[in-house]
C-alpha cells in the first residue's frame, strides 16, 4: 500500500505532485535543493548549479488559459502572455492557496535514490538527502522525480571543428541573463529554437550585428494569431486534432504547411525548415521577422569551423571579427541521484519510459518521471494529469498491462515520432492525444456523446473551442465544480486584459450598394467582351 511519496523537485510539475497526492489522502515528502518553489521560473542574476536558469526577459509561448492549473486559472486582468516574474507569483499564489509550502524541505538536495532490499515485496525506495552538510536517509513507498529537463546544457563542441582556436569567448545560452555587455560587438547564436531567437533578437538592440546560424530552419510564429486571438486556444482544439487524424498523411501533410507558411514565406527570410512536414515546435518569436528586415540579425547556415576570430559556415560563406558566440544548442537530461541510472534509461542509454512516465521494467511500479514530455502545449496541465494517473497507478487503480505490452506500446510510440517529428527519441508528443490517452485510464476524458445530450452548449466548446486544461477537471478523480464556467469563460477572460480602452466595433453592415455596383460593372465588362 503506497503511502508515503517522495518528491523530487518543487517547480511547476513537483507542486502539482504534491497536490494531487494529497486530493488522494497521500503523504507526500517534498525536497527541493533551492530556496523557493518556482523551478525554472524562478528567476535568479546568477546561474546556479543543478537548477535551471532564464534570462532577465523571458516570456511565456503559452497563453494563461492553456497554461494554468486545470482547478487554479489566473486573475482575469493577467496579460495572456506573461513576463517570468508574473507567472512565479502564479506559482507562489498556488502553492499557498492549496497549503503546498508546509510538505517541501528546501535548500535540501537528494544524492541518492536505491531500491530498498525487500524492494520484490515492497517496492519502497531509500532516498537519502543533504542539508547542511548533513546527510539523512528516509524510506518510501514510492517516487515522482520532478526535477525537469533544462538543467544540463548540451555543448557538443566536438561537432564545432576549430572551436579551441576561437580566441572569442562562447558559453551556453543556460548563462545568458541580459545584452548589456554585449554592446558594440559582433554576435553568432548557434541554434534557431525560442531561446535562440529571443536572444538574437535582444542582443539586437545593443550589438554592432547577430548572427543566427541554423543547421535545418523552423517555422517561426507569432503569439497573436487570427483575429488578435493568442496562437494556441486557435491552433489546440479537438477538432483540428480529429481532422488531423481522419485525413490521409499526404493531405494533412499539405494543409499543415500552408497553415504555417501562410502569414510569410518562411523561404524569403532563410527561415524555411529542411523537413518542413516534421510537427517538430515551432519557434514562437513576434519581432524576428522585423529584426531580419532591418539587417540587425542575418540567418546563416550550419557552423563549418571556427577560426581565430572568424565563422566558416557550410554555404562557404566567412564571417570575420566574430568576438561572442552563443551556443543555443538546448539540454540533455540526467539523473545523477539513481543510485542505478538503468531504471530511466533502460534501452541503449535512452529513456524508456511507458506513457512517458513509468519505467517499465519496475517489479513494482512505484517510480514516476513527471515533466519529461513536450508538446504543444504548456508543462503545468500535462503534468498535473501524469501525476493524477500515476496516483492511481500507485493505489493500484489503474491496473499496467505486462512488461512486453509496454515496451510494445513504446516502440508503438517511438515509431509515430520518427514519422511525425523526425526522431524517435524526441520528448514530443501530440497535446491532445497524450492528455486523452491518460485522461482515459482514469475517468476523467470528457464523454463527447454524454455531453452533446445534457449539455450541448458545453459540448461544442469542448470539441470546437481551445482544449484548454479545465477539460480534464470536468469529471473523473479531481473533478472541479468550476471547470464547466472556467470553459464557458475562457473567451471573455482573454478579452479583459487587452480591451483596456472602450472602442466602436468594426462595422458589420454588409455592403450592398457598392456589392451591386461591382456586380453590375462585371455584367457590363462581359456584354461588351461577347458584343465585340
Amino acid at each position: 500500500m503506497v503511502r508515503r511519496v517522495a518528491v523530487v523537485g518543487a517547480g511547476v510539475s513537483g507542486l502539482a505532485a504534491i497536490k494531487c497526492c494529497l486530493e488522494e489522502g497521500l503523504e507526500p515528502t517534498c525536497f527541493e535543493r533551492s530556496e523557493d518553489i518556482g523551478g525554472l521560473w524562478r528567476y535568479t542574476e546568477h546561474v546556479e548549479e543543478g537548477r535551471a536558469s532564464i534570462y532577465r526577459t523571458v516570456f511565456t509561448n503559452s497563453c494563461k488559459e492553456m497554461m494554468c492549473y486545470p482547478d487554479f486559472p489566473f486573475p482575469d486582468d493577467h496579460p495572456n502572455y506573461m513576463h517570468n516574474t508574473r507567472l512565479q507569483q502564479y506559482i507562489c499564489d498556488y502553492a499557498r492557496h492549496f497549503d503546498l509550502l508546509r510538505h517541501i524541505h528546501f535548500k535540501t538536495l537528494v544524492t541518492k535514490i536505491r531500491k530498498r532490499p525487500d524492494f520484490r515485496a515492497t517496492g519502497q525506495w531509500e532516498v537519502v538527502t543533504q542539508r547542511d552538510g548533513k546527510e539523512e536517509a528516509a524510506v518510501f513507498d514510492a517516487v515522482m522525480i520532478c526535477s525537469g529537463h533544462h538543467i544540463y546544457p548540451n555543448l557538443p563542441l566536438d561537432h564545432f571543428p576549430g572551436i579551441e582556436k576561437f580566441k572569442g569567448c562562447y558559453f551556453h545560452s543556460r548563462e545568458y541573463k541580459e545584452p548589456e555587455k554585449f554592446r558594440g560587438k559582433k554576435v553568432l547564436v548557434v541554434g534557431l529554437g525560442n531561446s535562440g531567437c529571443d536572444i538574437a533578437v535582444e542582443l539586437s538592440t545593443v550589438a554592432s550585428q547577430v548572427y543566427l546560424s541554423s543547421r535545418s530552419g523552423s517555422w517561426v510564429l507569432s503569439r497573436v494569431w487570427d483575429h488578435g486571438y493568442p496562437w494556441d486556444m486557435v491552433i489546440v482544439t479537438r477538432f483540428r486534432t480529429w481532422l488531423g487524424n481522419i485525413l490521409p498523411k499526404a493531405v494533412s501533410d499539405w494543409l499543415y504547411v500552408r497553415g504555417m507558411n501562410q502569414l510569410i514565406k518562411h523561404e524569403n527570410f532563410g527561415l524555411m525548415p529542411v523537413n518542413r512536414t516534421f510537427r517538430k515546435e515551432p519557434v514562437f518569436n513576434d519581432d524576428l521577422l522585423s529584426r531580419i528586415a532591418c539587417g540587425v540579425v542575418l540567418i546563416k547556415p550550419d557552423v563549418k569551423e571556427f577560426r581565430e576570430t572568424s565563422v566558416l559556415f557550410q554555404d562557404g560563406t566567412v564571417q570575420d571579427d566574430v568576438d561572442v558566440v552563443v551556443f543555443a544548442t538546448g539540454y540533455t537530461y540526467s539523473y545523477p541521484f539513481m543510485e542505478d541510472d538503468s531504471i530511466i534509461k533502460s534501452r541503449n542509454n535512452e529513456v524508456t519510459l511507458y506513457k512517458g512516465i513509468l519505467p517499465p521494467h519496475l517489479e513494482k511500479p512505484t517510480m514516476a518521471v513527471i515533466g519529461l514530455v513536450q508538446s504543444f502545449a504548456s508543462t503545468i496541465p500535462t503534468a498535473d494529469l501524469q501525476c493524477r494517473w500515476t496516483i492511481k497507478v500507485f493505489q493500484g487503480l489503474c491496473t499496467l498491462p505486462p512488461v512486453s505490452k509496454m515496451m510494445d506500446d513504446i516502440d508503438e510510440k517511438m515509431g509515430k515520432k520518427l514519422q511525425w517529428y523526425g526522431s524517435s527519441t524526441t520528448l514530443q508528443t501530440d497535446y491532445i492525444t497524450y492528455m486523452d490517452e491518460l485522461a482515459s485510464a482514469i475517468g476523467a476524458k470528457p464523454n463527447m456523446l454524454k455531453l452533446l445530450v445534457t449539455d450541448p452548449r458545453l459540448a461544442l466548446e469542448v470539441f470546437f473551442g481551445p482544449c484548454s486544461p479545465y477539460q480534464f477537471r470536468l469529471t473523473g478523480p479531481g473533478q472541479w465544480s468550476g471547470a464547466r464556467r472556467a470553459i464557458l469563460t475562457q473567451w471573455d477572460r482573454m478579452l479583459r486584459p487587452t480591451r483596456t480602452r472602450i472602442a466602436p466595433d468594426a462595422p458589420s453592415i454588409f455592403p450592398i450598394p457598392a456589392m451591386l455596383g461591382v456586380l453590375f460593372l462585371l455584367l457590363l465588362l462581359l456584354f461588351t467582351a461577347l458584343y465585340f
